[in-house]
């Protein structure tokens, strides 16, 4: 008897030779509200992470059942250079005087000539913390900031 195998999410454009270079972490934009509001040279956070409750039932020693829980999305870290545009640090400052307005936005990430090839949209984020550079007099550095966002989801397009 013949096993049938699943070919679940298959290319139906395959050809045999053909390899896709993966898109390099650095060549990345940010926007927010579809302004892209600074030069950031970093973003993390982009994880989600689905919860588990595993159960063990008396009779069936030989199996552990697992149930799924509630999906959790974490928070994103952006860091940029400080420059005079305050749009960022405004935006936590209305938060701070208890203004809040979610706003959406996308991590882009292009190709080596700078098309968008697959982005990242958040949704209904919120600044939860700032930080500022750290300054030292021996350092030639350039002077990075960051600001932690809280958001209802991610979803990945291309």
């Amino acid at each position: 008897m013949k096993a049938n195998i699943l070919n679940i999410g298959a290319k139906s454009n395959w050809v045999p030779g053909y390899r896709e270079d993966p898109y390099l972490a650095y060549n990345f934009i940010v926007e927010i509200d579809g302004i892209s509001v600074a030069g950031f040279s970093d973003v993390s956070g982009l994880s989600i992470e689905t919860q588990v409750e595993r159960k063990n039932f008396g009779g069936e020693n030989h199996k552990e059942f697992v149930f799924l829980g509630q999906t959790k999305y974490s928070d994103l870290t952006l860091k940029n250079g400080v420059t005079n545009d305050e749009f960022l640090w405004n935006w936590y400052q209305n938060v701070i005087n208890g203004v809040v307005k979610r706003r959406n936005g996308s991590i882009c990430l292009l190709d080596h000539s700078g098309t968008p090839k697959v982005w990242w949209n958040f949704i209904e984020a919120c600044p939860i913390k700032w930080e500022g550079p750290a300054f030292s007099a021996s350092s030639s550095a350039v002077a990075v900031e960051s600001l932690v966002l809280t958001h209802n989801g991610l979803y990945r397009y291309r």
